[in-house]
């Protein structure tokens, strides 16, 4: 795969770098990573995917742009208010980067949807805002063997971890820390409590950093820790998670084999929407 004479201009402070050079430059051109949720999170994430050159971005969100969005999702504009998300990032990513394509899923993920959109990506990077999403997201990431990036904010504090217990060797999964998803009203609602927008930035930006990581195989992954962002200390902390041996997706008797349970559970609890 050559560069063109725009692309070497364009990605050149890449190229430059030892960890990353024209070879992982290609890696990143030829990647596909699927986003769930262009919200807060999923906005800084797609642009800084996109700037970054990872050729083929989809973008999974049944939701249309809102006026209150705004505040903290900066692919999308006051122009845009009314129109798909998905359709919105994909113009922010056209005015920034014409060699990424966008695949737009304005769809609600569910059990029924989750591993045929999983298994068509390398990666897979999650953004959405509540606990039925991320668990199917997980299930479904481990189920297809996918490497999962995902992130959480709620008013000024911030999480982010990786999860790749498909992998050899002690790669814990979402269930390994959070073990099954709450019921009832869990969920944080950013409507309800408020969220300070330039939060959303911080991590889903670091969220960006992990998956370039990820596909690029440098640097230390994040796979086995929990960081979490204190906004109004200005502190990070990180702490180190194990594989549970007796989870029941990923641990040695493992139950969990399909899908199956999250329809039973909440058929319409997980859509794909984003803080």
């Amino acid at each position: 795969m050559d560069f063109t004479d725009a692309q070497i201009e364009r990605y050149a402070r890449h190229i430059v770098l030892k960890e990353v050079g024209g070879a992982g430059q290609q890696r990143l051109l030829r990647a596909k990573v699927l986003v769930v949720g262009a919200g807060g999170l999923g906005c800084p994430l797609i642009l800084y995917l996109a700037a970054a050159g990872v050729g083929t971005i989809g973008v999974v969100d049944d939701d249309v742009v809102a006026l209150s969005n705004l505040q903290r999702q900066i692919a999308h504009a006051t122009a845009r208010v009314g129109s798909p998300k998905t359709a919105s990032a994909a113009s922010a990513v056209a005015a920034l980067n014409p060699d990424i394509q966008v695949i737009e899923h304005p769809v609600r993920l569910s059990a029924d949807n989750a591993l045929e959109l999983i298994g068509a990506y390398d990666l897979v990077a999650d953004g959405s805002d509540n606990f039925a999403t991320r668990f199917l997201v997980n299930d479904a990431c481990f189920l297809a063997r996918r490497t999962l990036v995902t992130a959480a904010i709620a008013q000024f504090d911030g999480q982010l971890a990786t999860f790749k217990a498909h992998e050899a060797g002690d790669h814990p999964c979402y269930r390994c820390l959070f073990g099954e998803a709450p019921g009832g009203d869990f969920d944080q609602s950013c409507a309800r409590d408020g969220i300070l927008g330039a939060l959303a930035g911080v991590m889903g930006t670091l969220q960006a950093v992990e998956v370039l990581k990820e596909l690029l195989g440098v640097g230390q992954s994040l796979s086995g820790t929990l960081t979490l962002y204190d906004g109004l200390g200005g502190r990070f902390h990180r702490m180190s998670v194990r594989r549970d041996a007796e989870c029941p997706l990923c641990g040695s008797a493992p139950k969990i084999r399909d899908l199956s349970s999250h329809r039973r559970r909440a058929p319409q609890a997980a859509p794909a929407a984003a803080t």
